[in-house]
């Protein structure tokens, strides 16, 4: 599992815990954790958080660390969404 940052478009930050992946669906981008032995999301999966793609201005990934729950997030990937 890893945790997200999503920087929305007023500049405030959410931190998504325990997601493995997001998709866009529709309007919404969407935050899901997987369930057991599962890899993919599908019907299985669980809806952690839905925000409005075009108040995201960014999705920073980290992997989950022991450091507790907000422990720092880390450039190891990027995500820059273009605004419309």
């Amino acid at each position: 599992m890893a945790l997200f940052a999503v920087t929305l478009t007023d500049q405030t930050t959410d931190i998504v815990e325990g997601a493995d992946a997001y998709q866009q669906e529709g309007p919404l981008t969407t935050f899901f954790a997987f369930r057991d032995n599962r890899y993919v999301i599908d019907s299985w999966s669980i809806r952690l958080a839905s925000y409005r793609t075009s108040d995201i201005a960014a999705i920073r990934r980290s992997a989950d660390q022991a450091g507790g729950p907000y422990a720092t997030v880390t450039d190891e990937a990027d995500t820059v969404l273009a605004s419309a």
